[in-house]
């Protein structure tokens, strides 16, 4: 079956970064937009990382959002919702400056532009612990557009997270499209190519190559930007 639809990652993948520094930068400044409204640091980044866990760990019955939140919550109560305006402030303003600790390569949005051109679908399956705001953002960092994407998985939209192979037969039902007719590509071995047990194609980009597992990469289809370019040009279309 001929390839149709092609999915990235964003974080690592289209956006250059470390995403350790990236976590830390984030998470650090959510904390910091919380503590003048009484939010003990320690404890506000102890939720955070609890109700990410609870996203990551998600079994589909609710969003990653309501995972996240129902954490929270527990820990602080129901307030900590009605303090959500805490966090629209803080994606409108002090997440914008972790930009500066990511890179850009122009290559990205190359490549959205080829894949476009050709007739391919395009969906953003980035891993969706993040809400759209920043999301969104991210997506700009990468000097691309949300209207290049017929699809962007967020933590409001999306019932698993990766490596589950759940979350990728999500995204495929969202599409209403079969395995076969995709190609997954992402930096990351665990998170990204697990989608070819479902029976995508992959294409491991090793810019920003996460592998913790010290996998043997030569099993998939890898390479940076310029690989990319030859592995889709000779998929087929014109």
């Amino acid at each position: 079956m001929d390839i149709t639809t092609i999915l990235f990652d964003l974080d690592g993948t289209l956006l250059p970064m470390d995403l350790d520094l990236f976590s830390k930068a984030y998470i650090g400044g959510l904390v910091k937009a919380a503590a003048p409204y009484g939010y003990e640091p320690n404890k506000m980044m102890n939720a955070i990382l609890e109700g990410t866990a609870a996203a990551l760990n998600n079994q589909g019955k609710i969003t990653n959002e309501d995972a996240f939140w129902s954490v929270l919550v527990g820990i602080f109560g129901d307030s900590v919702k009605n303090n959500y305006h805490i966090y629209d402030k803080f994606y409108q303003s002090d997440f914008q400056n972790i930009r500066q600790i990511c890179g850009y390569n122009p290559r990205a949005k190359e490549i959205i532009d080829l894949i476009k051109k050709k007739g391919y679908r395009t969906a953003l399956a980035t891993n969706p612990i993040f809400p759209t705001v920043a999301t969104k953002s991210r997506i700009r960092w990468a000097g691309l557009d949300t209207q290049d994407f017929e699809l962007i998985t967020t933590y409001e939209n999306s019932h698993y997270c990766k490596p589950n192979p759940d979350y990728y037969r999500e995204v495929l039902a969202q599409l209403m499209l079969s395995p076969e007719e995709c190609l997954m590509v992402g930096n990351d071995v665990c998170e990204d190519m697990i989608a070819s047990t479902l029976g995508m194609n992959v294409f491991l980009l090793t810019d920003c190559l996460i592998n913790k597992n010290n996998e043997d990469i030569s099993v998939y289809p890898h390479g940076n930007f310029d690989e990319l370019e030859n592995y889709i040009n000779n998929l087929g279309k014109e």
